[in-house]
């Protein structure tokens, strides 16, 4: 546990972000010196006319020169750099930064080969191995835009995001592996360019020894193996970029509607995941980072990839599942084998965890004194997790807030800048570069404790999305227009008197009851006290008298599997007596499984429209599409 002085935390704390606050231009100017550039910055930022800033204009820069080749020239070239562990295929290769430079510069002239310059874009539809972290960063020392999506999305989704960024060539893999499947990517791909209406110039596939592609497999398309391509390719040298160029486009998850593509710039993310390692995060140069993600997520694009590379670090990545990769001490052992400092990971994977073994028997023989925090993130973390993760282990539980537009934590507890002694529920401070307020819906700023719209004062601090793919409309609509002068988050929380900050979930999970407005997360939060709950959702439904109420969707501890009833009753009272009888539930279900997208965000919109009587309308990041299909048989669609 980091040392605490009473008053040293909360005094560097505020002057950092005073600094931030009061002049964000000095400010990132001077932590942009930990980035080399080409042409160094001469004005912080400039405004850009769709509403947000672009950082540093007109400097130049290499983003795979700063993640790569200035720790070799710098004599680090033997440290370690990427730990890549495959649960399925039991391989485990340390790549140096040399080596893993070597790779990089020969697989960006395998793609230069194949016609990719500055500016084009190139899908990666990979899954977690070592070609993934290569293609993006090969990318990058081209100049070019990667657009990765998850592995094994479904042909629909991935022809509708070809369309939109209509790559010039797309790498993939014969498939990837999880516990106790095989997912062939082929199929789906070969799916995908018949119904997309854009064709990319060629498709490079990494053949995998344990996925052998469909048998009598043809193509009106130009393929090549992975291998034999970077075999024949010379090193590719960087080429500068201009700081407000794309690095990336990645699209939202899209758990509410059509996904997004989010594109973020080469500068300001340089110097933002610098930054945000250390201060954030406390890593430097030689630590350890295990971002247990996925690299079609915000988390694996900044917290796998970048962020630890451009600081020196070692990162891990990891092919496999939290429990059944193979049992629920996976994470601990990585942590213990690898000296892992800081694990990023959801509050999903955590209670999946906790449900395979309770009393952490696979952790407590693992010797964990390297971990200096666990930061947990991509959905709200209930009390009772959090509480759990404390008592069975040391290293602090820091329970952030971001998403894939901000593309580093908003609100957070600190290992490098300071620690605050946490509050369950809360995601403790807001970041410096980020100005949270919690507005009504006139705009105006409410009091200490009062629920509202959890918004982002303009400008926004580099890093942050710098525009939404081809629809610049869009960004406006989505996220502009709401509240003049903020960021709109989508997300509901309040701010408390000591300037903590909880987020309490979408605001379209905001229900009206009988007049009385209340968050589905202020009543999740008091059923996920009761021991015996494993995971819930509350959702609103429709009401005749009430207008709408409050419904829980409930998974039970294997201990209270048989004790239904008895749960249903003592979750009914601890709401009333927690939030108050307005919060009344209109009905209890207990459940095996909540609908989830793959990236664990209960998928609450599914569950509504179920309750309703409605047909649910199943999102193509959903990860266990069967769960939807036993929830229609369990709950009880009535009139409510």
């Amino acid at each position: 546990m980091p040392e605490r002085d009473a008053a040293a935390p909360l005094k560097i704390y505020t002057a950092t972000m005073d600094d931030a606050s009061r002049d964000p231009g000095d400010f990132w100017m001077t932590a942009a010196r930990a980035i080399t550039w080409i042409d160094e910055p001469k004005r912080p930022y400039e405004e850009n006319p769709n509403g947000l800033v672009d950082w540093f204009p007109g400097a130049t820069l290499n983003t795979a020169y700063n993640a790569l080749d200035r720790h070799v020239d710098a004599g680090r070239g033997d440290a370690p750099a990427l730990a890549y562990i495959s649960a399925a295929t039991g391989q485990e290769y340390v790549y140096s930064y040399r080596e893993l430079l070597e790779q990089v510069s020969r697989a960006a002239g395998a793609l230069a080969g194949l016609g990719v310059g500055r500016g084009d874009r190139v899908l990666i539809y990979l899954p977690m191995i070592p070609e993934a972290v290569i293609t993006m960063l090969a990318c990058a020392r081209l100049g070019a835009v990667h657009a990765v999506v998850f592995g094994g999305f479904g042909a629909a989704e991935l022809a509708s995001r070809i369309d939109d960024a209509r790559p010039a060539v797309i790498v993939t893999a014969t498939g990837g592996l999880e516990p106790g499947r095989i997912v062939p990517y082929l199929p789906l791909l070969d799916a995908a360019l018949t119904e997309a209406q854009h064709r990319p110039g060629n498709v490079v596939v990494v053949n995998r020894p344990q996925i052998e592609p469909p048998a009598g497999r043809g193509v009106d398309w130009p393929e090549h193996g992975w291998t034999e391509l970077l075999e024949a390719a010379e090193p590719a040298s960087c080429v500068p970029v201009v700081a407000t160029d794309p690095l990336y486009i990645l699209y939202t998850s899209g758990t509410t509607g059509k996904p997004k593509g989010i594109v973020r710039d080469n500068g300001g993310h340089a110097v933002a995941m610098q930054w945000s390692m250390k201060h954030v995060y406390g890593i430097e140069a030689s630590d350890v980072v295990f971002a247990a993600s996925d690299i079609g997520w915000v988390v694996g694009h900044s917290y796998i990839v970048y962020a630890p590379l451009l600081t020196g670090a070692t990162t891990v990545l990891f092919e496999g599942k939290p429990v059944g990769s193979p049992d629920a001490g996976v994470f601990w052992d990585i942590i213990e084998r690898y000296g892992v400092n800081v694990l990023l990971t959801a509050p999903t994977a955590m209670r999946a965890i906790r449900r395979e073994d309770p009393q952490a028997a696979l952790l407590v023989r693992r010797d964990l004194h390297t971990l200096r925090g666990i930061f947990l993130a991509g959905e709200r973390l209930d009390p009772d997790t959090q509480r759990w993760l404390g008592q069975v282990q040391s290293a602090p539980v820091i329970n952030n807030w971001w998403q894939t537009e901000t593309g580093w934590p908003v609100v957070s507890n600190f290992l490098g800048l300071t620690y605050f002694p946490p509050r369950l529920g809360a995601s403790t401070k807001p970041v410096p570069g980020f100005v949270v307020a919690i507005l009504d819906s006139d705009g105006n700023e409410v009091e200490s404790g009062q629920e509202g719209a959890v918004c982002l004062r303009l400008p926004l601090p580099p890093g942050f999305m710098t525009n939404v793919w081809g629809d610049e409309a869009r960004l406006a609509k989505a996220y502009l227009n709401q509240h003049p002068g903020y960021y709109d988050s989508g997300d509901g929380g309040h701010i408390d008197k000591d300037g903590y900050v909880y987020i309490l979930g979408r605001t379209d999970d905001v229900m009206n009851v009988a007049g009385h407005r209340m968050s589905s997360g202020q009543i999740e939060a008091a059923i996920a006290e009761h021991p015996g709950v494993s995971e819930c959702a509350v959702v609103r439904v429709s009401d005749y008298l009430k207008g709408q109420r409050p419904y829980a969707v409930v998974v039970p501890e294997l201990d209270h599997v048989d004790r239904v009833e008895e749960l249903r009753t003592q979750i009914q009272e601890l709401v009333r007596h927690q939030v108050g009888p307005i919060a009344s539930l209109g009905g209890i279900d207990i459940v095996a499984a909540l609908p989830k997208t793959r990236s664990g965000k209960i998928v609450r919109r599914c569950l509504r429209q179920i309750l309703d009587g409605d047909k649910p309308d199943i999102p193509p990041t959903i990860e266990n599409a069967s769960v939807v299909d036993d929830l229609i048989s369990t709950l009880k669609a009535t009139n409510r």
